[in-house]
């Protein structure tokens, strides 16, 4: 551990390395890394490849990579270390330090907007706002699914602890190594059959990555990506004590749900209108209220009020009410318009 006095207000600070190669220290470290239960018992990580695994530390702030990853999974790795739910606080954020020769250079600009797209485009399809679902066989009709699970007629259990250790620890980076691949990206959006897509291009990019796998096993895992991805991109709504899935444009009784229904729908179509994209101002503000209208807790009665309030402050200071306002009425208004902008988008879907 090294131990750093901060000019600012002359604070201890405690800094784990775990860059040094002295194994020894190192393993000690980590030992207290995973034995961490107080925001005190660590200010600063110093970490090659133990920022990606082998302990978790829920209180941190800030991610900040220096120079280009390895793989967009790397990138979504460390923005995770960012994003854990703590008591600590209500931002994270993640920086990444890129050498940029010359900030004209066209290619440079593609580069770093291609990035940007791909780390948006993953955590989409990870769903960072979508309930964790279990995923089982539906045996029969008397073969209910317990709280936090779907069953899906047809779909194959895993069969070996290697598909299990897959679908419980690489499932998100299986979908980003699935998310750069040439063929899916010109597969994405629309001009291939889904069940091509599903059946063909994802199978061979599951034997890439896991070369070990037996051809039921790859199906196995297939069967579960897909799902995974569709389900989890599907609008979930309840009428009465049933549940039903938005899927390719129309409404389906979960309980009816089956494996070849699934695989008739291109799962990654929603990520490509990302891929698609610059990744503007305008088009990560678009993500940013996708993500606050989960947070907002609002109903009609409110927003009636606020309404008038809103066009007033648009009139008076020419601006939209800002979601960083340190002014809590203008924050409201500005979480009042994002409520709106989403029970529109709501009621057009239908």
């Amino acid at each position: 551990m090294i131990y750093v006095k901060r000019n600012t207000d002359g604070k201890i600070l405690k800094v784990a390395d775990l860059v040094e190669d002295n194994a020894s220290d190192r393993d000690k470290i980590v030992n207290y890394l995973r034995k961490m239960d107080s925001l005190d018992d660590m200010d600063l990580i110093i970490a090659l490849g133990m920022a990606k695994e082998g302990f978790d530390w829920p209180y941190c702030e800030h991610a900040l990579t220096v120079g280009y990853r390895g793989s967009l999974t790397e990138i979504i790795q460390i923005i995770g270390r960012a994003t854990r739910d703590s008591d600590n606080k209500i931002h994270a954020q993640f920086t990444n330090l890129i050498a940029q020769p010359d900030a004209a250079d066209d290619l440079v600009k593609l580069s770093v907007n291609n990035m940007l797209k791909a780390i948006t485009a993953s955590l989409l399809m990870e769903q960072v706002l979508a309930p964790n679902w279990k995923f089982k066989t539906k045996v029969n009709d008397e073969d209910k699914a317990k709280p936090g699970e779907i069953k899906i007629r047809g779909l194959k259990e895993p069969s070996s602890k290697r598909v299990k250790d897959i679908l419980e620890s690489d499932l998100n980076d299986l979908k980003a190594t699935i998310l750069q691949d040439d063929k899916m990206l010109k597969a994405m959006p629309g001009n291939v059959d889904p069940e091509v897509i599903n059946k063909v291009l994802i199978p061979k990019i599951i034997k890439i990555k896991y070369p070990d796998l037996s051809d039921k096993e790859v199906e196995e895992v297939r069967q579960h990506v897909v799902v995974d991805s569709v389900i989890k991109n599907g609008e979930i709504k309840e009428a009465g004590d049933k549940r039903f899935i938005r899927m390719a444009g129309s409404f389906v009784d979960i309980d009816d749900i089956h494996i070849d229904l699934i695989d008739r729908i291109n799962p990654f179509q929603k990520a490509f209108k990302i891929l698609s994209k610059s990744v503007t101002t305008k088009v990560l503000k678009v993500i940013q209220d996708h993500i606050e209208a989960t947070r907002i807790k609002m109903d009609f009665e409110e927003a009636k009020i606020l309404w008038p309030k809103i066009q007033e402050f648009v009139k008076m200071y020419n601006k939209e009410p800002n979601l960083k306002s340190n002014d809590p009425l203008e924050k409201r208004m500005a979480e009042c318009i994002i409520y709106l902008k989403e029970e529109n988008r709501k009621r057009n879907n239908g």
